[in-house]
């Protein structure tokens, strides 16, 4: 790995940065909206040599968002939480089947009381362990993304 690193990054910097010249990314031949004749292909290659600084401008502040773009990924965050949480609901019905079927199972037969708990708590642990990896989903949707 070191000695691949070794061979690639002195190419890599002898291709993305040459003196006085610079590469235009291709994401700004899609998001740029003024026309031109060059296409997506050979913008990758396509170096200008004395490319002024308006041109670097539009190309920065075509790569930042508006206020209704933010507006719209932080609606679409809250969205994704709020439908991770649903399994919440689940875990909890999970657990009152559980524990009710304790009841029932103990009720029938009482000498099983130890065996009967066990699997209970064992029921208990998976359904709590989705309960909560719903929410850790919901908390990442909310602050990782």
């Amino acid at each position: 790995m070191y000695a691949c690193a070794k061979i690639a990054s002195p190419l890599s910097r002898a291709l993305v940065s040459r003196q006085n010249q610079i590469v235009r990314p291709i994401s700004t031949a899609f998001t740029n909206t003024r026309t031109q004749e060059t296409t997506p292909c050979s913008t990758v290659a396509t170096m200008n040599s004395a490319a002024p600084l308006s041109v670097l401008a539009s190309q920065i502040r075509s790569f930042q968002t508006s206020v209704s773009r933010r507006d719209i990924d932080q609606a679409a965050k809250y969205i994704g939480a709020g439908a991770a949480t649903v399994g919440a609901a689940g875990s909890g019905a999970g657990i009152g089947s559980v524990f009710g079927s304790l009841v029932i199972g103990y009720a029938r037969n009482p000498s099983l009381k130890q065996q009967l708990f066990s699997y209970a708590i064992l029921g208990f642990a998976m359904s709590e362990a989705m309960g909560l990896f719903c929410l850790m989903m919901a908390f990442l949707l909310l602050y990782a993304f």
